[in-house]
């Protein structure tokens, strides 16, 4: 014979107990989401303007395997790179896109190695410099995306270097600037969010939003009648440096 009272006491207490039962996180725009007991999980939050460190570069592989003609030397004054052939012998479309995918690079002897031997192609690459244009635009591309305050100095130096190392170079990079000035509008004005970077730039004597600001002008100097309009197309805070 069941208790009347003892039945709504175990009833009311199951109904307590699910009361107070943990709602479950279930995904956005689900059936779940339908479920009773069930709260919707937050978004995850993205942060834009946080550095995105890149995985270990093509270049760093290819250097590992010893397939470059160079040789790394140091002597009182510090490190040296040397070619054991001629620069100006050098097949410009494999090499030199391979140099520039190790923009990404920061560890010593790497990032050394990168900047001197882009340094030395651009300088003797001469009319071999232009028709591999396109094919340096992703490696660019992905040192900017980092923004990494020490890849960016290096990357944006690097890239004034290749506008001033050809003729009709600039005018080359301009169908590209959709590409790669994107970060730049992101990141013209944003210093005090660069974290740790500040402190490299000052010790560097180096600040990214300077350095931003002159490869524009360099961009808008070298790249000919239609570059202000498509530099002021993507990063419409920018004024030109000639009209002025």
């Amino acid at each position: 014979m069941v208790n009347e009272t003892k039945f709504w006491k175990e009833i009311r207490k199951d109904t307590s107990e699910h009361k107070k039962r943990k709602p479950r996180v279930v995904p956005a725009f689900t059936i779940q989401a339908l479920q009773e007991n069930t709260v919707v999980a937050k978004p995850p939050r993205y942060e834009l303007y946080k550095p995105q460190p890149a995985k270990p570069s093509t270049f760093r592989k290819f250097y590992e395997w010893g397939v470059f003609p160079i040789a790394l030397e140091k002597d009182m004054y510090g490190l040296k790179l040397n070619w054991k052939v001629n620069i100006e012998d050098l097949d410009f479309h494999h090499y030199l896109p391979l140099f520039f995918d190790g923009l990404t690079e920061t560890e010593q002897p790497l990032k050394f190695i990168v900047e001197q031997g882009i340094s030395d192609m651009l300088e003797h690459g001469g009319p071999k410099i232009l028709p591999v244009v396109p094919q340096l635009i992703i490696p660019i591309k992905k040192a900017l995306n980092t923004k990494v305050p020490e890849v960016l100095c290096t990357t944006l130096k690097t890239l004034q270097n290749l506008v001033r190392s050809a003729d009709c170079v600039g005018e080359a990079l301009v169908p590209y600037f959709r590409q790669i000035l994107p970060v730049l509008n992101l990141l013209k004005d944003r210093n005090v969010n660069l974290g740790e970077g500040i402190d490299y730039a000052q010790q560097k004597g180096e600040n990214v939003a300077d350095i931003i600001q002159e490869t524009l002008e360099l961009l808008e100097i070298y790249g000919g009648e239609d570059a202000f309009i498509n530099i002021k197309y993507m990063i419409p805070t920018y004024e030109s440096c000639m009209m002025n």
